[in-house]
């Protein structure tokens, strides 16, 4: 008689199994899904017009960079008054490491063989030149602002007051200051000077210039790079 009161304790298989058939059919649904987001041909494009659109941001900012080595002042001057280091600041600020860091290398790589791109003959005359060790900290310049800024811009469209003052002390260490690290010892070496000599012919009267394009490259680069995501270009997610 009491066997005849008791429930049944036994759980039905449908029941037991529904969770994990539930889990598995929604594993299946996302596969199935994510399967079908691109097609190989799609796929292909993706990566080939991302390809592309690389190629032609590196050679725009490179472009940039050549033409800002050409606005100068005081050409008689050991290191004349130039645009290099905006456009660096520029490059790596918007196009981010790898990029910011290739279109800079690039022109000083062509200018190292001989193409007379950065107002001068070209060549390893002007690589080891006077401004030598500004040019071939450029590069290192770019990549170091634009691993600086991928991470102050990460997940984020607009950045707030502390970030905004990294932003600028970003321009002024790695755009900057970190020029006369191999540029003031260079020139101290090719005109036979010594290191205060070289610091007040070749870094303090262009101090007040470094802060100005450092300023004005924190605005641009704040202002453009989040209304403009498609600037720089995005390298594609590997599928898990």
């Amino acid at each position: 008689m009491t066997s005849s009161h008791l429930p049944e304790t036994t759980p039905s298989n449908d029941a037991t199994l529904s969770p994990s058939a539930s889990r598995t059919d929604n594993a299946t649904n996302d596969n199935a899904s994510s399967a079908t987001l691109l097609t190989p041909e799609q796929a292909k494009s993706t990566y080939s017009s991302t390809w592309i659109r690389s190629i032609a941001f590196i050679a725009l900012f490179a472009a940039l960079f050549i033409g800002a080595s050409f606005v100068k002042t005081g050409q008689g001057a050991a290191v004349p008054f130039s645009l290099q280091p905006f456009a660096v600041m520029l490059a790596g600020g918007l196009l981010g490491a790898a990029y910011g860091f290739t279109s800079i290398f690039l022109v000083v790589a062509l200018t190292a063989v001989g193409l007379p791109l950065m107002n001068g003959p070209g060549g390893f005359a002007q690589i080891f030149g006077p401004t030598g060790g500004f040019i071939w900290m450029f590069p290192v310049s770019a990549l170091l602002i634009g691993w600086t800024c991928d991470r102050l811009f990460a997940d984020r469209s607009k950045l707030n007051k502390d970030r905004y003052w990294l932003l600028l002390l970003t321009m002024i260490v790695y755009g900057s200051l970190l020029l006369y690290v191999t540029g003031v010892p260079w020139l101290a070496h090719i005109t036979k000077s010594s290191i205060p000599a070289a610091i007040r012919a070749g870094m303090l009267p262009y101090l007040p210039g470094d802060l100005i394009k450092a300023i004005v490259a924190t605005f641009v680069i704040a202002a453009v790079r989040p209304i403009v995501p498609m600037i720089r270009p995005t390298p594609r997610k590997r599928r898990q």
